[in-house]
Parts: structure tokens; C-alpha cells; sequence
């Protein structure tokens, strides 16, 4: 009952994406699907978001995310894979584990992801320059990130090439019929 006033509540705001996170919480991946059935029938786009650091989120510190360990990324690409084939809109990789609180960067996994899914459905969270710059040079400029509002005008510049470090200043090109 919770969810469903939850999903008429957010339709009444005028929002039209839901994300569908368990960073904290143990979900069956049909509970998920049940749930991306859910926004979807009330007209909203699902956007579950998917991690291979359970606990993550919420400032949680970087010693007690350790002591966790990670997930399988096998296991997360098969649940993106599944919930992008029950019509998610989009699938947000949670960035713990991967590029934050995370040394060295486990850049295997979004390559994973990317590999399986391909970049169309996918939105990676960034939230340093550092790691929305790495995904430009490795992604392009048109990779899907989610940063800090206060991040925006850094990002584009650096999708465009007009600003950044002598690694992307005037390096990011497109070409675009």
C-alpha cells in the first residue's frame, strides 16, 4: 500500500522517472521486476539502481564498506540485463565499489556492463571530476552520467573540450550528421 501511494504521489508532483534502489536493503530480483511493473503501470519510467556494494549510499564510511565486500558483477549485468528486458527505462550503476571508496577504481565493471547492455541503457553515477572525466576519455562525451547539480556546468564543458585538464582540454571531439 506504502509503494503504491508512494508512485501516485510522485505522478501527482509531475515526476515521470522512479528510481528503484536497494543499496541498503535485500530485494529479490523479482521483488525488482514487480516493482519496474509497478511504476510502469502507473505511466512512469523504472530506473532500478543496480551496485555491486551492498550498504552503499548515504555517506557510509569507506572501512565499513570494506568489511562488506563486493558482489558478483556477473550477477548485477544478469539483473540489469533482466530488468532492461521487463521494459526499464534506464539502469543507474551505483558508483561505490567501482570509482568511489574504491582503490584502485574497479574499471572492469562499468566495462562489463557497458559490454553486455551497450551504453544506450545505462547511467553511471560520478561524483568526482576526476571519474566523470575518466568515463569521457574511455566512453565519449555522450556516456550517461548522473552528477552533483553543482557539477553540471564542469561536466559539459569537459563533453565539449572547452575545459579541463591537458588530457581533455580541446581532445573531445564528435561528429554528428
Amino acid at each position: 500500500e506504502s509503494v503504491d501511494k508512494y508512485i501516485e504521489t510522485c505522478k501527482d508532483y509531475g515526476f515521470d522517472i522512479i528510481e528503484i534502489s536497494a543499496g541498503f536493503i535485500t530485494l529479490p530480483t523479482d521483488d525488482w521486476l514487480r516493482l519496474i511493473e509497478k511504476v510502469q503501470s502507473a505511466g512512469l519510467k523504472a530506473k532500478p539502481e543496480i551496485g555491486i556494494q551492498f550498504g552503499a549510499g548515504g555517506d557510509t564510511a569507506k572501512g565499513e564498506l570494506e568489511s562488506e565486500g563486493t558482489l558478483d558483477t556477473g550477477y548485477a549485468v544478469k539483473q540489469a540485463k533482466r530488468f532492461v528486458d521487463a521494459g526499464a527505462y534506464m539502469i543507474m550503476i551505483e558508483s561505490e565499489g567501482i570509482t568511489e571508496n574504491a582503490d584502485p577504481w574497479r574499471t572492469d565493471v562499468p566495462a562489463e556492463f557497458i559490454n553486455e547492455i551497450g551504453l544506450e541503457k545505462l547511467m553511471f553515477e560520478a561524483a568526482d571530476p576526476e571519474v566523470f572525466a575518466w568515463y569521457i576519455k574511455n566512453y565519449g562525451p555522450e556516456v550517461n552520467l548522473f552528477v552533483d547539480n553543482s557539477q553540471i556546468v564542469q561536466l559539459e564543458t569537459l563533453r565539449r573540450g572547452i575545459w579541463g585538464t591537458k588530457s581533455l582540454w580541446g581532445r573531445v571531439l564528435t561528429y554528428n550528421d
